[in-house]
């Protein structure tokens, strides 16, 4: 019984996971609008955070998504395929749960946040300024 549950829902993932990077791309939002000189700055302070993610989690989806509508360039690491940023992420955020974004500060510690909403949260306090067009 358990080896049909499990290949179930390994079977729901790979019809699944298509579909939803599909959505992903159709509904991602513009990103906002900035100067070149704000946007410099953005990136700037963007080189200090990374994402570690599952490409299919919709967790992940939400977070991605509003990175791209506030026009940040965040690195994203793979926790689900890369074994070097799975073991990152154990030994600095202390487990293996995503989305996670590692905030290196100006001292060089690293910071790190679980859940979804409250990276969104951090993210539009931090980058959220720019008007719409």
């Amino acid at each position: 019984m358990r080896i049909v549950i499990r290949t179930f829902f390994r079977l729901l993932r790979l019809i699944l996971t298509p579909i939803m990077l599909v959505m992903e791309k159709l509904t991602t939002p513009k990103s906002i609008s900035r100067s070149p000189d704000q946007q410099a700055a953005v990136d700037a302070a963007t080189r200090q955070l990374a994402l570690y993610q599952f490409r299919a989690c919709p967790f992940c989806i939400k977070v991605r998504k509003e990175a791209a509508r506030l026009g940040l360039n965040i690195e994203l690491r793979d926790a689900q395929h890369d074994t070097a940023h799975r073991e990152t992420l154990l030994a600095g955020g202390g487990k293996v749960a995503v989305p996670c974004l590692r905030i290196k500060d100006e001292q060089g510690e690293d910071r790190w946040m679980y859940e979804s909403g409250d990276i969104v949260a951090w993210l539009n306090q931090q980058f959220g300024q720019a008007t719409s067009h």
